[in-house]
């Protein structure tokens, strides 16, 4: 590897942990049940809360509480990864990298 090759993969390497930094500070919100679950995420894909309201809290549907968590959390993490990839391919030209998306 010459010189030029290391001081561009150098280069890359700083982008990409700024741009890591970054996501790990980008918020991302998603809901379901018309705002009743509300998921807070990072651009790393770490939630960073869950909100129920106390409504939709009943025990005898709780498979519907659980429903709207889990689209609320699919949900959230989606947003999140399309955030990421639109922020790291303009770094990698497109380039898909294993652990970064």
């Amino acid at each position: 590897m010459n010189f030029s090759m290391l001081n561009q993969a150098r280069e890359l390497k700083s982008k990409l942990d700024k741009a890591q930094r970054e996501l790990s500070s980008t918020i991302v919100e998603a809901s379901s049940g018309k705002g009743a679950v509300k998921v807070i995420i990072n651009g790393q894909q770490k939630i960073q809360s869950i909100k129920i309201s106390p409504e939709v809290i009943d025990p005898d549907k709780a498979e519907h509480l659980e429903e709207l968590v889990f689209k609320a959390v699919s949900d959230a993490i989606v947003k999140s990864q399309k955030l990421a990839a639109k922020q790291l391919k303009g770094l990698t030209g497109g380039l898909k990298i294993p652990g970064l998306t």
